[in-house]
Parts: structure tokens; sequence; C-alpha cells
């Protein structure tokens, strides 16, 4: 894997595919000191045009990248531009997949580097990290001259809703999520070409594909039931879709009763149909993310929830007529507050430049040459995902799946959403949420009505728990 915030690839988003976050570790980083650690950072450097950040070029600069899905040579390439502009810094570039075992220990004892992709299993929770003070406000870097345009700001090249998610408590930025994930319903063209079916796009026509599939012994859906927190790529917009993105908010913001909401209710009561009519593939809940990938790849499934890292994760066992494509969740009806199309888009692989790094502004310029043209399209050529640049994949040749992607953000237009429970409450999103609650529906052994009052205490019980830090959409 290689996230977001798990976030997934964050996400939730990849993190989630290799485990739970390690709750001890977390436990202890709320107890580490926040000195500023100032005296320890090195002298700035002169601001000019072609160093709008002021960063010291003689300073050495340390990087940490997680070593997922992703790879790193992404993050190597890039170092070699930071070190062409400044050829004697000394630039060291070092990469985990343990995240917070590595670097937890160094953040208590104020020594933490200057960047670090804060991603994977071991993911350090982002939400503590703000509420701990932590981390460096990277509103420079958002309101530094673009890398390759001087006439726009960093912030204003990105995609929708990239510098709001790292917006953790107001108007300061905390996170620089680098990746752009896709977020829905992934599918084989071909294989709905075979069944001589379209992508359905209520849920009506989505039982008759199902019904049309068992008949030729063909599942409609399979789901990674190990991390069952994946449910959510694709019933969060659904959600949405439904009743409206006030709703996700509601439920962002632990507001009393979100979880009761008709269109929850209604979102629920329509998965669970796949449940009760036997349309997910037999033994489902037990899967890992690439065993059901690979059941979806052998054509034993139609549909899987998953995000954009999907392609490049799969690779392996996908045949070369598959014809990988994306799509917004089908909706309910014609009653829907949302048209066809709402999509979950937003940032992955979250970067991170710590309060007590020795060199912020080294750590704030990498990411700027990050998000440069060339460095975003090295990324998307090497890893097949999308990189949060708005635009970044112009003259490239783009695989099925990420070029149906880009297909679908262009359809989505304004009409994304960007669920921040993965984000906020990482615990609560993946263990409680996720497998506590849709886990259990998923495999039979809870009803909607169940699930929808078990999640609702969950989410009541991480409101009144004052040693969590609460954000709410503002």
């Amino acid at each position: 894997m290689g996230s977001t915030s798990v976030n997934r690839r964050d996400l939730i988003k990849r993190a989630a595919a290799a485990g739970l976050v390690t709750v001890p570790a977390v436990s202890a980083l709320t107890s580490c000191a926040s000195g500023s650690g100032d005296s320890d950072q090195v002298d700035k450097g002169k601001k000019t045009k072609d160093n709008p950040l002021g960063v010291n070029g003689k300073a050495p600069l340390e990087l940490y990248i997680f070593d997922g899905g992703f790879g790193v040579k992404y993050a190597q390439d890039a170092r070699k531009v930071y070190e062409k502009k400044f050829p004697e810094a000394k630039v060291e570039l070092k990469s985990t997949q343990k995240i917070q075992s590595v670097l937890q220990p160094r953040f208590n004892g104020g020594t933490p580097p200057d960047l670090i992709d804060n991603n994977g299993a071991e993911q350090m929770d982002m939400g503590t990290l703000v509420g701990k003070d932590q981390l460096t406000d990277l509103t420079p870097l958002m309101d530094a001259p673009s890398y390759d345009d001087p006439g726009k700001k960093v912030r204003e090249t990105l995609r929708p809703g990239v510098v709001e998610m790292g917006q953790f408590d107001g108007k300061p930025v905390w996170v620089l999520y680098y990746a752009y994930t896709v977020y829905g319903v992934w599918y084989s063209q071909t294989a709905l070409e075979k069944l001589d079916v379209t992508y359905p796009e209520t849920w009506d026509d989505m039982m008759k594909v199902c019904a049309k599939a068992k008949k030729e012994g063909i599942a409609g859906w399979t789901y990674p039931g190990k991390y069952p927190y994946y449910w959510p790529f694709s019933l969060y917009p659904f959600i949405a879709k439904i009743g409206g993105p006030e709703t996700l908010d509601a439920i962002d913001n632990l507001e009393p009763n979100a979880w009761k909401h008709p269109a929850v209710k209604a979102a629920f009561e329509a998965y669970y149909e796949l449940v009760r009519k036997d349309y997910i593939l037999k033994g489902s809940p037990g899967l890992t993310h690439i065993e059901s990938q690979t059941a979806w790849n052998q054509g034993k499934a139609l549909f899987v929830p998953n995000g954009s890292w999907v392609e490049n994760e799969s690779k392996n066992t996908t045949p070369k007529d598959f014809r990988m494509r994306v799509s917004g969740p089908t909706g309910l009806d014609s009653s829907d507050k949302m048209p066809f199309g709402t999509l979950w888009a937003s940032g992955g692989e979250p970067f991170i430049v710590p309060k007590n790094a020795k060199n912020p502004d080294g750590g704030m310029e990498q990411l700027r040459v990050m998000l440069g043209e060339k460095s975003s399209k090295n990324f998307i050529r090497q890893v097949s995902s999308l990189t949060s640049l708005d635009g970044g994949t112009d003259g490239l040749d783009l695989p099925p799946g990420l070029n149906s992607a880009v297909e679908a953000l262009d359809k989505a237009g304004k009409n994304i959403v960007n669920p921040r429970m993965q984000d906020w409450y990482v615990a609560l999103q993946k263990e409680k949420i996720g497998v506590g609650g849709l886990g259990e529906m998923m495999a039979g052994r809870a009803t909607p009505a169940e699930t929808i009052k078990k999640i609702q205490k969950y989410a009541d019980d991480a409101a009144k728990d004052d040693s969590i830090k609460h954000y709410k959409h503002r």
C-alpha cells in the first residue's frame, strides 16, 4: 500500500488495507511534549524570486517516506530536483513501513525529520498530532508561488478539497495530501459487456444486474472482509447522494442522531439487500484486500468498493482485457438529492512537516518541488495514481483504471464529497464503524437497524470523550 491518511491510501485509505492503528503507540504520542524547538532550527535563507520560502541552501534536509504501494523512487527523483537547486545541501532520504514505531520516539525527543510521508498501518494519528501542536503550519507553502507558474499560488494549483483536508482546526494547513484518490465502485467493463449489462444508475437496476450475474455463477460484489472499512468508499457517497452532503457533515461532526438520518437508513438497507439475496461472493468476510481484488480480477465478482490505488496494487493479477473502470455509487432512485456521478475524491499520502523540524522551510520547499508538473507526472507514470496537482495528467497516456478515474472526476464536476471521519477519528472509523459495525452487517450477523444503533453509540461515545480532539466542518 502507498494512503491516507489511511487514511487511505490513504486514506484511509491504504493504511486501512494494511491493518489497524496501533492504539498503545497512539496513546503514547498524546503524552509527548510539544516544545517549540525553535532554537534548534537552522537559520533562514534569503527570500528571492527563485527561493520564495527563504530556504537555507546550505542546511541539511532529512526526509522520511512511507515505503508502501507507491514505493520511494518518486521521492528520490524529487529529491534530486531539490539537490540541483541547492547543491550545498546534504539531503538524506530514509524510508520505512513502520512510520509510528520509527518516528514517534523522535517526536517525543524533539528531533523529528524535516518532512514525513505519514502513512501505512503505523500511521501516526493526524488528529492527535494537530491537537498536541506537533506540526508546522503549511500556510507559507500554500501561499508561495507554484513551482511552474509564479503567477499562481501553490493552493491555486491543487485539486478541489486538498487544502481543506489539511485544515484540521480552522485556517492553518497542517497536512499536504500529495496523492489524489478516487473512491467508488470498481468494475471490469469487459465483464459487464459479457453479461450484456451497463453500470446500474439506480438500486433497482443494481439488483437486476446482480441477479443476472448470479444466474451465470458470478457474484455481484466482493470486499475485504478482514478490513470492512473499505465499504465506506462507496457507502459514504451513496449516503450523500441520497440525503445531500450535509448528511456526511453531520456524521463527521459527531452530531446527535446523525447516523439515524433517513438517508443512512436507506443506504444501509440497500446494501443489506446484497447480503439477503446472496449477491456477495461467498467467503468475502474472511478475505484480505489482496484476496478480494484477486477474486474480482478472476471474474468471480462484478463490483468491489475501493480506491484508485487498486489498479497499481492488483496489476499482477489483472487480465489484459479487463478494462478496469470506476463509477460513483449507484443511486437509490429519482428522489436522491445529488445526481448520478456524485463521487468521493480526496487527497491521500499525507505529508507533514513537524513543528520541531530543524529545517521546516526545506521540508516545505521539497513539497513545492513535488507539486511541480515534472515531479507530479513522474509520480503518475510510476505508480498509476493521480497527484493533488490539478490537471497534472495533460499529455500522459493513462492506464484504463486511472483514465476512468479522471473521467469520473469530470462527470462529478462539483458533486464531489470528502468525508473526514477517516482523517479526524481513525480508530472510530476503522475499528468501530468499520469492523464493529459495517463488518458485522455485511457478514450477515447484524441487521441495518442494529448496526445503526451500534454505530450511533460509538459516535456518541467519541463525542463525549474529552481525551479526543474534536473537529467540525466550518
